[in-house]
Protein backbone atom coordinates (compact mmCIF):
# COMPACT_ATOMS: atom_id res chain seq x y z
CA UNK A 1 0.00 0.00 0.00
CA UNK A 2 1.67 3.18 -1.00
CA UNK A 3 1.38 6.52 1.36
CA UNK A 4 -1.16 7.77 -0.37
CA UNK A 5 -3.42 5.26 0.10
CA UNK A 6 -2.47 5.06 3.32
CA UNK A 7 -3.10 8.59 3.98
CA UNK A 8 -6.94 8.41 2.15
CA UNK A 9 -7.65 5.43 4.27
CA UNK A 10 -7.45 7.08 7.33
CA UNK A 11 -8.78 10.06 6.13
CA UNK A 12 -12.03 8.12 5.41
CA UNK A 13 -11.77 6.60 8.46
CA UNK A 14 -11.27 10.14 10.20
CA UNK A 15 -14.52 11.48 7.86
CA UNK A 16 -16.47 8.63 8.89
CA UNK A 17 -19.08 9.36 11.73
CA UNK A 18 -17.85 7.64 14.73
CA UNK A 19 -21.32 5.84 16.08
CA UNK A 20 -21.30 4.24 12.24
CA UNK A 21 -17.63 2.87 13.10
CA UNK A 22 -18.55 1.76 16.14
CA UNK A 23 -22.17 -0.10 15.69
CA UNK A 24 -20.59 -2.18 12.98
CA UNK A 25 -18.90 -5.57 13.68
CA UNK A 26 -15.79 -6.69 12.52
CA UNK A 27 -16.48 -7.89 9.05
CA UNK A 28 -19.63 -5.42 8.35
CA UNK A 29 -17.33 -2.26 9.22
CA UNK A 30 -13.98 -3.77 6.97
CA UNK A 31 -16.47 -4.03 4.28
CA UNK A 32 -17.75 -0.75 4.21
CA UNK A 33 -14.69 0.81 4.76
CA UNK A 34 -13.48 -0.96 1.68
CA UNK A 35 -16.58 -0.21 -0.57
CA UNK A 36 -16.37 3.55 0.89
CA UNK A 37 -12.65 3.39 -0.35
CA UNK A 38 -13.08 1.76 -3.28
CA UNK A 39 -15.40 4.18 -4.72
CA UNK A 40 -12.59 6.52 -4.25
CA UNK A 41 -9.95 5.11 -5.71
CA UNK A 42 -11.46 2.10 -7.86
CA UNK A 43 -8.99 -0.62 -6.16
CA UNK A 44 -7.90 -4.17 -8.05
CA UNK A 45 -8.71 -7.46 -6.41
CA UNK A 46 -5.26 -7.42 -5.20
CA UNK A 47 -5.79 -3.88 -3.70
CA UNK A 48 -8.71 -4.35 -1.99
CA UNK A 49 -7.33 -7.98 -0.33
CA UNK A 50 -4.26 -5.64 1.05
CA UNK A 51 -6.71 -3.05 2.21
CA UNK A 52 -8.95 -5.37 3.77
CA UNK A 53 -5.90 -7.25 5.29
CA UNK A 54 -4.51 -4.19 6.76
CA UNK A 55 -8.02 -2.87 8.00
CA UNK A 56 -8.22 -5.71 10.32
CA UNK A 57 -4.82 -5.23 11.76
CA UNK A 58 -6.09 -2.03 12.86
CA UNK A 59 -9.58 -2.27 13.92
CA UNK A 60 -8.85 -1.68 17.60
CA UNK A 61 -6.97 1.25 16.97
CA UNK A 62 -9.92 2.88 14.50
CA UNK A 63 -12.50 1.25 17.35
CA UNK A 64 -10.50 3.48 19.71
CA UNK A 65 -10.22 7.00 17.83
CA UNK A 66 -13.90 6.22 16.99
CA UNK A 67 -14.50 6.06 20.58
CA UNK A 68 -12.66 9.44 21.07
CA UNK A 69 -14.51 11.14 18.59
CA UNK A 70 -18.01 10.12 20.14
Amino acid sequence: MTPTMLRQLWSLVETTQANLLLKLDDASLIQWLVKQFNQERSLNACEEHVVSDYLRSKLSLIRDLAQERY
